[in-house]
């Protein structure tokens, strides 16, 4: 895994892990990389210092969150969501202005919503957040 210190084209910064220093590449190129703040997918990666691991470094890091519990936590994450809210589909940012406005009964929602769409909510103060991909199935992997 390697962790990229990214941010959008408004200035948001923040961080992804990716499986091999291609990975970058391949899911910005299909759009699949999104700023967590605005919805932008206008990201880059920013200058980064490598990490080097010394032995007192490595004792440290292994007492650390190991990749796998990470992709379990984000599962269950989106399990929850999953189980627990009610899908909207596209129509995610009309009906959370609405819910925010008061004019649709208050519940959880999930859906989709495009970068502008995303972007537009946020500047206008409804809190929402998005949804942590459903992690790779492990036969799919390598």
């Amino acid at each position: 895994m390697i962790r990229y210190a990214l941010v959008c084209g408004a200035g948001h910064d923040f961080e992804g892990w990716f499986g091999g220093s291609d990975d970058f590449d391949a899911q910005s190129a299909r759009g699949l990389i999104s700023c967590p703040a605005c919805g932008s997918s206008e990201v880059r990666k920013q200058i980064m210092a490598p990490a080097v691991v010394t032995t007192k470094g490595r004792e440290a890091k292994s007492a650390g969150p190991s990749r796998e519990m990470m992709m379990e936590m984000v599962s269950r994450v989106r399990r929850h969501v999953e189980d627990n809210f009610d899908y909207v589909g596209d129509a995610f940012a009309r009906e959370a202005r609405a819910i925010h406005e008061g004019r649709s009964e208050e519940r959880g929602i999930f859906g989709e919503a495009t970068p502008e769409e995303a972007r537009a909510l946020i500047e206008d103060g409804v809190p929402v957040a998005p949804l942590p991909q459903a992690p790779p199935d492990r036969r799919d992997l390598n």
